[in-house]
C-alpha cells in the first residue's frame, strides 16, 4: 500500500473552476526541498466515492490528478489528491 506524503503543489485555478496543477515541491531524504514540473496530468476528479488502485479512498468533492514528472533521470507517475475541506495536497506514487 502507498502512503500519501503531503507536498506544496503550484496551480493554476481557472475562471470555470478549473484547476490544473504546474509544479510541485518536497522534501527529500537530507531534508532539501526538491522542485518537480508537471509535464502532463489526467483529471480524474469527481467520479464519485471510492477506493482507487493505490488504496486512497476519495470523495466526489477531491480532486485527483494523475501525472508524470520527471525525477531522477526517469519520467515517473504519481497522484496528486486535493480537498478543499482541509486545503492540503497529497500525492502517492
Amino acid at each position: 500500500m502507498n502512503s500519501l506524503i503531503t507536498v506544496d503543489v503550484i496551480c493554476q485555478h481557472s475562471a470555470d473552476g478549473t484547476v490544473i496543477p504546474l509544479r510541485l515541491r518536497m522534501k527529500d531524504e537530507d531534508g532539501q526541498y526538491q522542485t518537480y514540473t508537471i509535464k502532463k496530468y489526467r483529471d480524474l476528479s469527481h467520479r464519485g466515492t471510492c477506493s482507487l488502485p493505490d488504496h486512497v479512498y476519495v470523495t466526489n468533492n477531491t480532486f485527483v490528478f494523475e501525472c508524470k514528472i520527471t525525477a531522477f533521470g526517469k519520467q515517473q507517475t504519481i497522484r496528486l489528491y486535493y480537498r478543499p475541506e482541509d486545503s492540503l495536497w497529497r500525492m502517492t506514487c
